[in-house]
């Protein structure tokens, strides 16, 4: 029996796919179709739109698939939560739905809008959102291109950023976050209660975690004699503290770490001077904590 697992098309596709490739899956697309092939005998995979991937894990059309939590709330199904991947588009960190009007508009808050005009494609979220600061206004659906409607089309809009660039590029700014969202593995809830599908899951999650762990990451090794121990570790930070092994010479050890890449170019100098020898730094694809 496989497991069917959603991948979503779009926006987060390459970085989905990018980061099962790190966790050890290698996932062939094509232009032409919608299943995807993956090198994993005990999983199919299908290519779903991150807006209707809850609704089709609920139903049982696929066990497991990777969309928004900001999708989730927004069609309200009911899917267990699995695991939070933060691994956005550009900054692999969460994403903001805001509210956002023209720079030149009076609106300061929520509550300025009342009757007013709002574009979204999370419309349902923003709806729930004005009902709960107790705000009547009109939400109508956005497909797409949403941030030049206003002032003309709508009074203001709710859309997701990360950055707020494309915002201020077209004059707006925003006065509230409506919803966070992150990227999660979601699973059907009877696939989630099968014992075998479950474990695929749960090794998928593992591997998927280990990878982001590791993004921004690179392991670094050198040679050092013992007398000058001290003085490297003195300018290693770590993950934990540096593994330490002995070499056949007794005089000289090997140290381990693992380091934020962009540290590395100030601190191989460093280590250089106070005595290391030998530094390779390499790449990592996982980290399992």
């Amino acid at each position: 029996m496989k497991l069917k697992l959603g991948i979503p098309k779009g926006s987060l596709e390459n970085a989905t796919i990018d980061l099962f490739r790190r966790a050890g899956f290698t996932i062939t697309t094509s232009s032409r179709s919608y299943f995807p092939s993956i090198d994993d005998p005990e999983i199919e995979c299908m290519m779903i739109r991150a807006q209707e991937m809850a609704r089709y894990i609920e139903d049982g059309v696929l066990d497991a698939g990777l969309t928004g939590r900001d999708w989730v709330e927004e069609s309200e199904a009911k899917v267990e939560s699995v695991a939070d991947l933060i691994y956005a588009k550009q900054s692999f960190g969460k994403v903001r739905w805001v509210l956002a009007v023209p720079e030149t508009s009076p609106f300061q808050s929520v509550k300025d809008l009342e009757g007013k005009i709002i574009a979204t494609e999370l419309v349902a979220t923003t709806k729930r959102y004005l009902a709960k600061n107790g705000v009547k206004a009109k939400v109508e659906f956005s497909w797409g291109a949403t941030e030049v409607k206003p002032p003309v089309l709508a009074d203001a809009i709710v859309e997701v950023t990360e950055t707020g660039s494309s915002l201020r590029a077209n004059k707006l700014r925003i006065i509230e976050t409506v919803l966070e969202s992150n990227t999660q593995l979601i699973a059907n809830v009877d696939s989630w209660q099968d014992p075998m599908k479950r474990r695929k899951i749960e090794d998928i999650r593992l591997l998927l975690d280990g990878a982001i762990n590791a993004l921004g990451r690179v392991g670094l090794i050198l040679n050092v004699r013992k007398e000058s121990l001290a003085a490297v570790l003195n300018i290693l930070p770590a993950l934990k503290n540096p593994t330490i092994s002995n070499l056949s010479d007794p005089d000289w050890v090997a140290v381990h770490t693992i380091l934020d890449e962009i540290t590395v170019r100030n601190i191989i100098p460093r280590l250089k001077e106070a005595g290391g020898q030998g530094i390779v730094e390499y790449p990592l694809n996982k980290i399992v904590m």
